[in-house]
């Protein structure tokens, strides 16, 4: 799939998804919106992906809204719609660049370099691991513009970070580098070279079995909040079917002999898990 603002390529079992607006920072306007949603949800049903990895082509990752685009394009004046729901979803357009990631049933690594700002970092923050460079620069930018952050972060970032410090970048909108970011939780580690340390990632996770990584994104995402009888019988809805499985003996197979995985069809996630 391509289009002017995103770009989505797969080989190998690893989806390559490029946020293709270099000119202006990747920056988000109703195009990128559109594109980055069509991406992930493409993306769900895409039996062959074990692994994605986003990135942004250029200078930066994401540099945030395109304000001049919002106002332009009536996102600013349309604001009594951020309260609809795209059909069947649980967010509204806007949200689901940044929360769609999370329904992807595979890995989402994002790799960060140059400017994450606002929406970017929400974005980045909608998937499951973040590499960025040590000098990047990130903030939670919308209280520049006297605005708050509405593009997920209420879903992806307090499992990650300290209230208080969620409260301090919120309530400043200050810059804080890739290297800052690892210690307060909003990224999971630096590289100077992300997008490549994004790939190799990408690549190890996708010669793993294809079920035990789509049930684990499923247990780790669900379970990690709620009471330990959900999280106990979660363990064990899931672990159920994988156990004598063709693609578990597959990896059972490959760990003794060391030698690649011979993978086959998918296993349903059950249902109700």
């Amino acid at each position: 799939m391509s289009n002017d603002r995103v770009t989505v390529t797969i080989e190998d079992h690893v989806a390559d998804v490029r946020l293709n607006r270099a000119d202006k920072h990747n920056g988000l306007d109703v195009a990128m919106f559109q594109g980055l949603h069509e991406a992930a949800v493409r993306l769900r049903g895409e039996d062959d992906v074990r692994a994605v990895v986003l990135s942004g082509e250029g200078k930066s990752f994401c540099a945030g809204l395109d304000v001049q685009d919002a106002v332009q394009n009536g996102a600013i004046a349309n604001a009594a719609k951020l309260e609809e729901r795209l059909d069947g979803e649980l967010s509204n357009i806007y949200q689901s660049v940044a929360y769609s990631w999370r329904t992807v049933p595979v890995p989402v690594i994002c790799a960060i370099h140059g400017n994450c700002f606002g929406g970017g970092l929400q974005i980045a923050l909608g998937a499951d691991i973040r590499i960025a460079t040590p000098e990047s620069k990130l903030s939670i930018m919308e209280i520049k513009w006297g605005l708050v952050p509405d593009m997920g972060l209420m879903v992806t970032l307090p499992p990650l970070a300290r209230q208080d410090v969620v409260k301090e970048l919120t309530f400043t909108g200050r810059i804080f580098s890739g290297e800052e970011a690892v210690g307060y939780g909003v990224v999971t580690r630096t590289d100077a070279d992300p997008l490549a340390a994004a790939k190799a990632l990408a690549a190890e996770i996708a010669g793993k079995s294809p079920d035990a990584i789509r049930f684990g994104k499923r247990l780790l995402q669900d379970a990690w909040e709620g009471d330990d009888a959900t999280r106990l019988l979660l363990e064990s809805k899931l672990q159920r079917p994988l156990i004598g499985s063709p693609n578990q003996i597959a990896a059972s197979t490959a760990a003794m002999t060391q030698q690649p995985g011979e993978y086959g069809p998918l296993l349903p996630v059950p249902e109700g898990a």
